[in-house]
Order: structure tokens, then C-alpha cells, then sequence
């Protein structure tokens, strides 16, 4: 584990800033980078990485990937795009924007959606008081990494009483190129900040994507502030290349009465970690986290969850299903944080993975900190194969067994897919999860 690296790459990463970065943002890179240095990697001593090692990440020499490494053209992004049913959709080329290949609509209200980096410069109001101070990077190695080295990413903003009718798509596409023998391998460290005033709305696409067979690094991290009765639905979708990397970090903080719905949908990454933190910071906050996994081969998908009901009459619903061929593994711990004033909180969490061999394996811990007495918190987790009586008894209705098998699994599916709200983005999700599913099924076979 080579720390120097990063701090060679952190002293050169800062020459190359605007001169327009605020002091108050460099200074908080600083802290980042000098945190990052004095954790440095989790090991699976640490409780919260106990099921999942980052050695391949630690162990490999990274790189930040400088703009257009790769020669990407309209074409390479084709495959990731939701057409004609986005109001912006921004593209990064290994964390980079690039204009030419992104379409921006005329966004109603006043809202915007563009480059983190041309905001920063431009001293976008909005910005300084949320930007690296959503995500807490004081004991999160990743989150710290990615505040002390990102260069570009997203930033949306929608003004109070704006309502987006149509989805802003945020499409991050990583080459793995650029590398010659011997040389680091690639990183990226998107940023997003999405900041929602009161009484608005809006749909957040987050694609991650690759070309399949090259190995990289993706260290996003995404911040939503909602104001007061504002509302998000936001979805990420991971399909990285199979031998590449991708620890993400999404940090929620929720106004009174505001609601935000998160959709996560993993089918791509060697070893994949995503970090999900929501703060209902206000009373009658609601939150619902789905997420929806698929790993084949010796691949490894860690979900983490956080909820923190931070305040009274808040509610919160989250329910995470997976499903794992060969010898992959999966990572499921979701924690229920009742602050002392929440009262009357409302929470439930459901965990789900559904197993298509012997050596596959799934880590679930649920958990629940109560410190208020008027509350009604539940949670549930099951692991387990196809139930043959099922398969039996459909196969007794004429069906075959690959039929049979493939429609239970899609029921076991369904329940995630159809909360997804936007059924553009839920019909393309669901291409991407039978393309996986059918080469899973055919490991299983």
C-alpha cells in the first residue's frame, strides 16, 4: 500500500486547478487528503469492511485519468443513453465533462444542470455551502480520496418551486486506456452535487459504464440537499467493466418534510462498493432506499445503508434484493439510526438474496440503534435458493425448467423494479438486468 502515490498525485492535481477554486474548497481538500493519508485503506479488521477487501484497490497503482484518454465518440456512448426522455443528459469521460457528447434542453425555472468544475469557477452561489460537506469524509478513507482529487463532475440545481418533468441523465463512462505496460492504471473520482430549494422536484439519473475486459477505478461520491418539501427520485446505475473497480458514496440531507427515493441497481464491477447515507434532518422527512444486485463469476457487490432519523415523525422503506451465481459474494448491511428527539419515527428494512449455486455466499447485517421510546422500527433478511416446489409445481403447468426458473427469478426481481417510478429508465434497467441474469442463469445451468 503505496500512500505516497496519492500525495504525489494530490501536489500535482492541485498545480492544475482554476485559479478560480474557492480558499475555503482548497482547504477542505487539504483536510481530505491529509485524512485519506492517516486512515489510508480500510482492511477487513475494520468493522464496516470486515466482508470486503480492498487489497486489489491498495495493492495496484492508480492513476487519475487526464481529459479524453480514450478516443470516445457519440457511438461508444450509444448503449448507455436514454433517448428522447431526458431534459439534459451530461456526459464524463473519465470524470471529465465533455460537451460534444452531452445534450442539454433548456431546463425549466431557472434550474441548471452542467460541469461541477465550471461552477466552482464560476462561484456558483449555491455551491459553497454543501460542496465536500454532505459526504463526511472524517471516517470514510473513499469519501476523502475523492474530495482531495476530483476535477469535474455534476452539478444541478434546482431553484425552489421548480418542478423538473423530465430526468436529468448523468452518464460517466471510464476508457481503462491510456496505461502502457507497466504504468499506473487508471482512476476517476466523479463528483456530484445536486441541490433541490424548497418545494421543487426532480428525477437524478447517475450511469456508470465501461467497456467490458478493461480494469480501472471509479470513485464517485454524490450529494443531495433537499430544501423543505422538495422532492428527489434518484437513480444509479452501475455497469462497469467486469474487471473494473467502483466504490461509490451517496450522502442525503433531507429538510422538513421533504422526500427522496433512491433506485441502485448493480450488474457490473470485479469488486463493487456502494455507501448510501441519508439524513432526514427535518420533520416529516420520508426516505426510500431500493437496491437491486447480480453478481456472477468471483465477483463482489457491498452495499452499505444508513438512515438516520435525526428528527420526529420521519418515515423510511428500504428493501434490497440480490442474486448470485457461481462463486460471487454479496454484501448487505443496512443500519437504522432513531436520534433521541425522533419520535414517532416509522421505519422498516426488508434484505433479500436469492443463491443459483453452492459456492455462492451472501453477508447480511441488518441493524437497528433506537434511542427514543415512540417508535416503530421492523427488519427482516433471508437468504436462500429457488424453491423447489415452486419449479415443481410450474413444470407440472407444462413449463420447462429454464422457463420456470427464469420466471420466478423475475418475480423475485419485480418487486424492485416496479417501484421505479420513470418507466423509461425501469424498461432499460430491466434490459441490462435480463442480459446479466441470462448469462448467470447460464453459469447456474
Amino acid at each position: 500500500m503505496n500512500l505516497d502515490l496519492y500525495r504525489t498525485e494530490y501536489t500535482k492535481a492541485r498545480a492544475r486547478r482554476p485559479k478560480g477554486e474557492p480558499p475555503a474548497l482548497a482547504e477542505r481538500r487539504d483536510e481530505a487528503l491529509s485524512r485519506f493519508l492517516e486512515l489510508g485503506f480500510p482492511t477487513t479488521r475494520h468493522e464496516e469492511w470486515r466482508f470486503t477487501s480492498v487489497a486489489p484497490i491498495a495493492d495496484q497503482p492508480f492513476a487519475p485519468a487526464p481529459p479524453l484518454v480514450g478516443d470516445v465518440c457519440p457511438v461508444d456512448v450509444t448503449p448507455f443513453r436514454f433517448h428522447g426522455v431526458c431534459a439534459a443528459e451530461l456526459v464524463f469521460v473519465d470524470g471529465h465533462y465533455v460537451p460534444s457528447l452531452s445534450t442539454r434542453a433548456a431546463l425549466l425555472g431557472g434550474a441548471r444542470a452542467g460541469s461541477l468544475a465550471a461552477a466552482i469557477a464560476g462561484h456558483a452561489p449555491e455551491i459553497d455551502p454543501f460542496l465536500a460537506r454532505v459526504a463526511a469524509f472524517e471516517r470514510a478513507p473513499f469519501v476523502a480520496l475523492n474530495t482531495a482529487l476530483f476535477a469535474d463532475g455534476a452539478y444541478v440545481h434546482v431553484p425552489a418551486h421548480t418542478v423538473l418533468e423530465h430526468p436529468v441523465h448523468l452518464l460517466f463512462v471510464s476508457t481503462g486506456g491510456g496505461a502502457a505496460h507497466g504504468s499506473p492504471l487508471l482512476m476517476s473520482h466523479p463528483r456530484v452535487l445536486a441541490v433541490l430549494g424548497d418545494n421543487s422536484q426532480a428525477s437524478i439519473v447517475e450511469t456508470y459504464a465501461g467497456p467490458d475486459g478493461m480494469r480501472y477505478f471509479t470513485n464517485p461520491v454524490t450529494e443531495i440537499v433537499l430544501g423543505q418539501n422538495a422532492v428527489v427520485v434518484h437513480y444509479k446505475l452501475q455497469r462497469e467493466s467486469s474487471e473494473a473497480y467502483h466504490v461509490g458514496t451517496m450522502s442525503v440531507r433531507a429538510s422538513r418534510s421533504a422526500n427522496c427515493a433512491s433506485h441502485s441497481v448493480s450488474a457490473g464491477g470485479a469488486l463493487v462498493r456502494n455507501d448510501v447515507v441519508a439524513v432526514l434532518a427535518g420533520e416529516g422527512g420520508e426516505c426510500a432506499l431500493n437496491g437491486l444486485y447480480l453478481a456472477d463469476r468471483q465477483r463482489l457487490v457491498d452495499n452499505h445503508t444508513t438512515i438516520d432519523h435525526a428528527t420526529a415523525h420521519c418515515g423510511s422503506r428500504e428493501i434490497y434484493k440480490g442474486i448470485l451465481a457461481d462463486r460471487a459474494r454479496g454484501v448487505f448491511n443496512g443500519k437504522i439510526i432513531v436520534r433521541p428527539d425522533a419520535q414517532k419515527t416509522d421505519a422498516k428494512q426488508t434484505n433479500r438474496a436469492l443463491l443459483l449455486s453452492e459456492d455462492a455466499q451472501v453477508n447480511s447485517k441488518p441493524e437497528l440503534e433506537i434511542f427514543a421510546n415512540d417508535v416503530k422500527c421492523t427488519h427482516g433478511a433471508a437468504v436462500g435458493q429457488l424453491d423447489e416446489d415452486a419449479v415443481f409445481y410450474l413444470r407440472s403447468r407444462g413449463l420447462g425448467l429454464a422457463e420456470a426458473r427464469h420466471m420466478l427469478i423475475h418475480a423475485f426481481l419485480g418487486d424492485v423494479l416496479q417501484r421505479m417510478p420513470l418507466a423509461p429508465v425501469r424498461e432499460g434497467i430491466e434490459r441490462v438486468v435480463a442480459r446479466q441474469l441470462a448469462r448467470a442463469l447460464d453459469a447456474a445451468a
